[in-house]
């Protein structure tokens, strides 16, 4: 059973128990209930991705964090647990609906994700106060509050950073512990930014009534106006990266896909080995990047293979292709990945460490592509073989190894 079914049977596990039990008991301070539902549907339907592999709801996940953490004067009755978790599950679904209905990219998974954690940060909130506790002119009370409700937002955070790692783990093999510290990183730069407005959020409910929610609707637009500007550039930053990459095969010097493939293998290489999401996102465009310098030779490899050229003609069209990639101004890290993929691992990274042991990611990426990619012929074994010769010599051992693990859990172009 895949990861994702799980969550989605423990999502819609909490959700049905949820509603039942505030049927049963009915919906308290029912006027709040709906304003927040709203905020969360809406936040649903103007969901966006940040990248291939992340959606972001920021106007939802601050709306349920803040239903969540919901304790003041002006709320009568705080929500209990089960009306927060019934509350945001139909709400999620109210705003899921009309995506689906119109096409939109949407993710079950992920909004299941977002429900579990809201009820993590449900229960923490239950547990660290109790219903009398409003907020007052004791500063000892205020406090108290302030703290359960931070507590309330990282356990949120942290639950869904467990999650997300064990996702990884499973569908890109990638180490947990790796996978863990770059779901916290996200959480810490991102998530916590959801959290703290949904804390200001709640508070402003509470002391204003419902004239909260309009007060701090400003800092949620503000807050879904920058993560989609980020996510713009991303995706023109990668659409850029791709044209370039597209040049060499447009003139003859890769074979059709070649750039891609490389960089899908190097991806999984970079997975495996746990690298940091900045330094997986440079790996894929150096990946992509690797053969613009073969642009600058006489005539291209036959069926774009460079592994045909002398040393000498590659490491040329190496640096050459550093070169270009350098005049960006925003790829230096890339450029100079590129710069010593061409590099022998025995009088390159073996003694020179500062030489990123991403560029013996792409020479090794791209010697097995030219191996078993289309045209080539070669077996996934016999190419294993051939890369196996040069260990130690042309190639990083340590790259090698985590190449034979992926050929071996079934890795195909």
């Amino acid at each position: 059973m895949g990861s994702g079914v799980v969550i989605v049977a423990t999502g819609g596990a909490l959700a049905l128990i949820a509603i039942v039990l505030t049927a049963r008991h009915g919906v308290t301070e029912w006027q709040y209930a709906l304003v927040f539902g709203v905020l969360i549907a809406v936040g649903e339907m103007v969901q966006f991705r940040v990248d291939r592999i992340r959606n972001r709801a920021p106007i939802a996940t601050s709306a349920a964090l803040a239903y969540a953490v919901l304790r003041g004067p002006a709320v009568g009755v705080p929500p209990e647990v089960a009306q927060i978790i019934a509350v945001t599950a139909v709400a999620t679904a109210a705003g899921i609906v009309p995506r689906a209905i119109a096409g939109l990219w949407w993710d079950i998974v992920v909004s299941c994700r977002r429900g579990i954690s809201v009820a993590c940060a449900a229960v923490a909130f239950a547990v660290l106060t109790t219903p009398d506790l409003v907020w007052t002119g004791r500063w000892q009370e205020a406090i108290w509050i302030a703290g359960a409700m931070l507590a309330a937002v990282l356990s949120a955070g942290i639950s869904d950073a467990l999650i997300g790692a064990g996702q990884a783990t499973e569908r890109y093999n990638r180490p947990f512990p790796a996978a863990l510290r770059d779901e916290l990183s996200v959480m810490t730069r991102i998530g916590l930014a959801m959290g703290i407005t949904g804390m200001l959020l709640a508070a402003a409910t509470a002391l204003l009534g419902l004239w909260g929610p309009p007060v701090v609707l400003v800092p949620l637009l503000l807050t879904q106006f920058a993560f989609r500007r980020y996510s713009s550039a991303q995706r023109t930053y990668r659409a850029t990266v791709r044209s370039m990459a597209r040049s060499t095969e447009i003139a003859g010097f890769s074979s059709p896909g070649q750039n891609a493939r490389t960089a899908a293998l190097a991806v999984a290489i970079g997975n495996d080995l746990g690298l940091t999401p900045a330094r997986m996102e440079a790996l894929e465009y150096a990946a992509l990047l690797s053969g613009v310098g073969q642009l600058a030779l006489a005539d291209p490899s036959p069926g774009g293979a460079s592994l045909l050229r002398t040393r000498e003609e590659r490491q040329r069209a190496a640096e050459i292709g550093a070169s270009v990639i350098e005049r960006s101004g925003v790829l230096d890290h890339v450029a100079e990945i590129v710069r010593h993929s061409n590099d022998p691992y025995r009088h390159g990274r073996a003694n020179n460490s500062a030489i990123p042991v991403e560029s013996g990611i792409v020479n090794v990426a791209l010697a097995y592509e030219q191996l078993v990619g289309e045209g080539s012929g070669q077996s996934p074994d016999k190419a294993m073989e051939s890369i196996g010769l040069g260990i130690g010599a042309e190639y990083d051992p340590v790259v090698v190894e985590s190449l034979r693990r992926i050929v071996g859990r079934g890795f195909r172009f």
